[in-house]
């Protein structure tokens, strides 16, 4: 994926979390609504409001300058005074059940619009890589499962992966498990094995995103010729002057034998001058490249140039697989995607509470800035599977029981609800607190993971 533009990112950034901000706060406005709620405010974002107006129904709505939330301001007596005849619009005038069902709406309609993205994906076509696999690592759990070079992945305990990203995604969300992975494979021969992948006495990683490889699986990757098949914008390739149909003959000394060797050498040049001799339309000529630095999983910086290599189209159409489904289908898949989300995200917050996961994989506002630029830049299936990803996010922190977010209200709420009335406002108050300084430190992480990130 290639690197995005700070105006892309910026852009992006405010799409996202403009569209998200918005479908959430329209969850609890469009319910409030309707159960009779008067509502004074809808609100994106946070502080001043740089642009206002007020619709038909005698509603303000704000875009205010901090966009990192939203809120929707109804009448309420805890807010101040309301006129007699406007008591039975107040929201703490309403049961339990209908301000149980207005602080729902909010993360429901987070998880409706995941689904309705993912459903577009499906209806549209997603591109993907067929999950065919190398030789395993040697000692590897995939070694030890029975795992042969050209084994193509069809099911992860029963479920179908048709593709590379799914296969991940799956062993990802088992591997938390800690249990034996079923995996069932067409060898090489085309007969159908189950391999295993036994996780249950697996080393402790605290990088989850690092599984596939800590299993020991290996994608296959053809040997390819060091031919440029497409440069990406603003890289270092472009900047350097490589054009689609260029042979690398040889980088600073080295004669360079494929595409594989091309890309090691580029590895060991991060930020640093390379002369590179290539053959266009049959003449030689010299280039002088400077690949650009990004930091590997190891956490040691490598170059890379912004360029992919020339894929004959036999082998790549080969490879290629695109996961389509009708409409029907295609929103039985979206939902089962969603839920899927939905328990992975739930179950790597839990394995960050009691240290098995990093707190590293916490990101703030400058990350996901990067990842929609990248999946901005990338096409309309990329941006519209960050959307679904981070909306399903966004649903389930909130409803997490911490104080100030809609998980806090619906457990103040329940307890009104079984103890028949409502928490004293003292331990409604000191909870607020809690909540709040428990969000400023995520908040605070979150940044600092995000400037440690940039800066390295």
């Amino acid at each position: 994926m290639s690197n995005s533009s700070p105006l892309i990112s910026l852009l992006a950034l405010i799409i996202t979390l403009g569209v998200l901000i918005t479908v959430h706060e329209f969850g609890h406005f469009w319910v409030a609504r309707r159960l009779g709620v008067k509502v004074l405010r809808f609100s994106i974002g946070f502080g001043k409001p740089l642009w206002r107006w007020r619709g038909q129904d005698d509603v303000e709505y704000a875009i205010a300058v901090l966009p990192l939330g939203g809120y929707v301001k109804m009448l309420d007596e805890r807010e101040g005074e309301v006129p007699a005849d406007q008591l039975h619009q107040a929201f703490n005038r309403q049961s339990v059940g209908s301000r149980i069902a207005i602080v729902l709406a909010g993360p429901l309609c987070n998880f409706v619009f995941a689904i309705f993205a993912y459903t577009c994906m499906f209806l549209i076509g997603v591109p993907g890589i067929k999950p065919l696999m190398d030789t395993p690592a040697a000692g590897s759990l995939a070694e030890a499962g029975g795992f042969r070079k050209g084994d193509l992945i069809m099911m992860v305990d029963g479920e179908s992966t048709p593709a590379l990203g799914s296969v991940m995604l799956a062993l990802v969300d088992r591997a938390m498990a800690e249990e034996i992975i079923q995996v069932e494979v067409k060898d090489i021969d085309g007969r159908t094995r189950i391999r295993t992948l036994d996780t249950r006495h697996a080393p402790e990683s605290n990088e989850e995103v690092r599984v596939f490889e800590q299993m020991g699986l290996t994608p296959w990757q053809p040997m390819l010729p060091a031919v440029i098949g497409q440069v990406l914008p603003d890289g270092a390739a472009s900047r350097a002057g490589l054009q689609p149909g260029d042979r690398i003959v040889l980088a600073g000394r080295e004669s360079v034998t494929d595409w594989q060797h091309w890309r090691s050498i580029i590895e060991r040049y991060p930020d640093q001058p390379l002369s590179v001799r290539i053959e266009r339309n049959g003449v030689e000529q010299t280039l002088e490249l400077i690949p650009g630095a990004r930091e590997n999983r190891q956490g040691e910086w490598t170059g890379f140039i912004g360029a992919v290599a020339e894929m004959p189209p036999d082998l790549a159409e080969d490879l290629r697989v695109v996961v389509r489904y009708g409409p029907l289908d295609a929103i039985g898949v979206a939902i089962g995607k969603t839920w899927d989300m939905s328990q992975l995200t739930l179950r790597m917050l839990g394995r960050m509470l009691i240290g098995k996961a990093s707190l590293d994989n916490l990101s703030g506002p400058l990350t996901i800035a990067q990842f929609a630029g990248q999946a901005a830049s990338a096409g309309l299936i990329a941006f519209l599977s960050l959307l679904a990803l981070v909306s399903i996010s966004l649903g389930v922190l909130n409803l997490l029981p911490v104080p100030v977010l809609d998980g806090g209200h619906l457990l103040y709420y329940l307890i009104e609800a079984i103890k028949g009335s409502p928490l004293p406002e003292a331990i409604q108050h000191a909870g607020q607190q809690v909540g709040i300084a428990l969000l400023l430190l995520l908040m605070g992480l979150a940044l600092f993971n995000d400037f440690n990130r940039l800066l390295g």
